[in-house]
């Protein structure tokens, strides 16, 4: 398999790097090639064009990045111990990696609409990750059990997103992962049925 190989993942990682400090638009294959110390027709063994290489870089980067949180996830026993971990480990997978940050949350937005559409699928995974730790906190009476989960999802996904976009805007001048405890409070808060 392509990605297997130790090319492949050097391309992937100076994309990543000549995306986040020249934007997508003017990020020619031939920076990325001579980041990456190969020939610029190597690229084009693993890669269609620099459209294929951001949406390989997406599923690459954040592949790796569900993995973690689903491991991270499984370490914890509540529902509400598992959506804290998701926020933090969001937020600490992109303040260790500035590069992509600027990359998931700036330039994937610009991309055309077929390129969107393959980035959700990405996501898809990441989503049902969301999802189970509602169900699982509706189910066990930690969560409001009529909550609509698609829209619940959309809240927490869109607010983490948020935060993580503010932070690369205001050039990564604080610390991320600090955030994860108030946002967990506010969102956990809003999902909590509340003992009398």
């Amino acid at each position: 398999m392509k990605n297997n190989k130790p090319k492949y993942k050097k391309i992937i990682d100076a994309a990543v790097e000549v995306i986040a400090e020249n934007g997508y638009h003017s990020s020619q294959v031939s920076k990325i090639a001579k980041r990456a110390g190969v020939a610029d027709g190597t690229i084009y063994l693993y890669f269609k064009n620099k459209e294929d290489i951001l949406v390989s870089v997406f599923q690459e980067k954040m592949g790796q990045f569900i993995e973690r949180i689903e491991n991270v996830i499984m370490e914890n026993d509540s529902a509400d111990e598992k959506l804290y971990a998701l926020i933090k480990m969001h937020f600490r997978q992109l303040s260790e990696d500035p590069h992509l940050a600027i990359v998931t949350q700036l330039e994937l937005r610009q991309s055309k609409k077929q390129l969107r559409m393959e980035i959700n699928e990405v996501l898809k995974r990441y989503l049902a990750v969301v999802d189970q730790i509602l169900k699982d906190g509706m189910e066990d009476g930690t969560f409001h059990s009529h909550l609509n989960v698609k829209l619940v999802r959309q809240v927490i996904f869109g607010t983490l997103d948020e935060i993580v976009t503010n932070w690369v805007m205001k050039e990564q001048r604080y610390d991320l992962v600090d955030q994860a405890k108030e946002v967990h409070f506010v969102i956990s808060n809003g999902l909590k049925k509340h003992q009398t």
